[in-house]
């Protein structure tokens, strides 16, 4: 039955997966076997209707949010409640390698990023898992937030910093077609011409995904 009702959750089968919980209310408080609930995979999965719904069910049940699911649906007031009550999770790892800080900058808020960093989240930390990455690519590759990014690198995340692979943040930026985060990245010491593992640069990445444009600023930048 989990595995079935993770493949629902993860296909946005949200009538089917609402009869499951319905049946069996247990199923909305869900988790898998690294302790990543169901509600942490609708956020994964980009399925805002049975994020939704699952949100809705545990406060009927009057479950509250753990700092991972706070983070990344985005619910500073409660962020800020566990971060008072329990301020040694602020670098706390998730069951799948993430720190909440992590969760925030990917799929959260600015005002979640913003409340990790003033408890002293640390900018810099490297996930548990094979991404090996910090908030900073987090932000980049999925929540793509400008003010999420600015605040990261206000608090001295590295524009540099690499993850699996050899990449820098730059390369999301320039695989996406953002010129105002690759802006951004920049102003704050990016290196246009850093090359990953395989050799190729941000501009390179751009050109393979028909961004000219950006490819050609990215090429001609100083540095």
């Amino acid at each position: 039955m989990n595995q079935n009702y993770l493949r629902l959750i993860r296909s946005g089968a949200t009538a089917e997966m609402a009869d499951a919980v319905h049946a069996d209310p247990a199923l909305a408080s869900w988790r898998d076997a690294q302790d990543v609930s169901a509600l942490m995979w609708s956020i994964y999965s980009g399925q805002t209707m049975v994020r939704d719904f699952l949100h809705a069910a545990l406060r009927e049940q009057a479950i509250p949010l753990d700092i991972f699911e706070a983070a990344a649906i985005g619910d500073d007031a409660r962020l800020t409640a566990l971060l008072l009550k329990h301020p040694e999770q602020t670098n706390a790892r998730s069951g799948d390698g993430w720190t909440p800080l992590h969760l925030a900058a990917a799929f959260g808020t600015p005002a979640c990023v913003a409340v990790l960093l003033y408890a002293g989240a640390d900018v810099a930390a490297i996930s548990a898992n094979a991404q090996r990455n910090q908030p900073l690519h987090a932000a980049l590759a999925l929540g793509r937030d400008p003010e999420t990014i600015r605040l990261l690198l206000d608090h001295n995340a590295d524009a540099n910093a690499t993850q699996a692979g050899g990449f820098t943040p730059l390369f999301s930026a320039a695989t996406i077609n953002r010129r105002d985060l690759a802006k951004l990245l920049l102003a704050h010491g990016a290196r246009a011409h850093h090359h990953c593992e395989t050799g190729k640069s941000p501009a390179d990445f751009a050109r393979e995904r028909g961004h000219t444009e950006l490819a050609d600023w990215l090429e001609a930048y100083p540095g």
